[in-house]
């Protein structure tokens, strides 16, 4: 069974790692996220975004209160693995901090960490040892269904998504932000918006020139490609057939010079730059719902701490 979501960062896309990241999630309503990355919105208008350690606590709230939900209808639920903010690092364009790049790589340890921990769920193997008709009751307290009502979202870049109105799920997260259909709404907006602005931006002959100097270091380190994905793409072939040790040893070596890269050359604090400066031009009819998603976010943080204990 799926494990209650958290809300996803509303923030930068193209800059990966950073002490105060975001955190983006699997949502159970199949709706696209933007990878984290170090840019805020305007503090001065927009609030703040959370910090991956104050997502991690919302995550751990939010699991608690649907622990509470589907104990109250009878049934077992365990909060389970939580990652830590090493975890949520990782995703973008370009790698920026060279420490998580000589520890971790591009994360594919993590990844596979990850993995065994969705298959080794104990809420799956308890929901499948069920009877089939509980397994059915199970499913439908978690995670809801249509017949207990939907509700309804528009995306920016067109379309809509839904998602059950009537679940443990949605009742955890009502009690977090205080009002679900607001919350689903704004968040669905707030957190698929960088197709809107990052196709022009990757074009910005200034964002084209920083990635061809970035390249020019990576040449001179002995590493040939012409922007930080082609490494990830080639990353595959080029690890393919070495053993464990030497593969991850490849990666954290490309990982390190892209990072080393990025900052020695202009391109980390243009990416930044830039993406401030194409989010408050693209986005301006978007400000309201980004403002909500993060005045909510930040008052179901102070209700994370309650429930959690936290003192942080």
């Amino acid at each position: 069974m799926k494990r209650a979501p958290v809300a996803a960062c509303v923030g930068a896309v193209i800059v990966a790692v950073t002490a105060a990241g975001c955190t983006a999630n699997h949502q159970p309503d199949s709706a696209t996220h933007a990878p984290k990355g170090i840019a805020a919105q305007n503090s001065r208008t927009q609030g703040r975004e959370l910090t991956d350690a104050e997502q991690i606590l919302l995550q751990r709230a939010e699991a608690l209160l649907v622990k509470k939900c589907m104990e109250n209808k009878g049934f077992k639920y365990w909060v389970g693995w939580l990652p830590t903010v090493d975890d949520l690092k990782g995703d973008g364009y370009v790698l920026t901090d060279v420490d998580w790049a000589r520890k971790h790589g591009y994360g594919s340890r993590l990844k596979s960490k990850l993995q065994n921990v969705q298959r080794d769920d104990p809420n799956n193997a308890y929901a499948n040892a069920l009877p089939q008709n509980e397994r059915v009751r199970y499913s439908k307290a978690l995670e809801g269904g249509p017949s207990s009502g939907m509700l309804t979202a528009e995306l920016p870049t067109g379309g809509t998504v839904q998602t059950p109105r009537d679940s443990c799920q949605a009742d955890a997260k009502n009690r977090l932000y205080g009002d679900f259909a607001t919350w689903f709404r704004v968040e669905k907006t707030a957190t698929n918006l960088s197709s809107l602005y990052v196709p022009d931006l990757v074009k910005d002959k200034r964002f084209v020139h920083a990635v061809e100097e970035w390249s020019a270091c990576m040449r001179k380190a002995g590493h040939n490609f012409a922007d930080p994905p082609a490494v990830r793409r080639q990353l595959p072939r080029l690890t393919q057939g070495l053993s464990a040790k030497k593969a991850n040893a490849v990666e954290v070596e490309l990982a390190v010079s892209e990072a080393t890269c990025a900052t020695r050359t202009p391109l980390s604090d243009t990416a930044h730059a830039l993406e401030t400066e194409y989010r408050d031009r693209k986005l301006r009819r978007y400000a309201k719902a980004i403002t909500t998603y993060q005045r909510m976010s930040l008052l179901a943080l102070q209700r994370a701490k309650d429930i959690t204990g936290s003192t942080a």
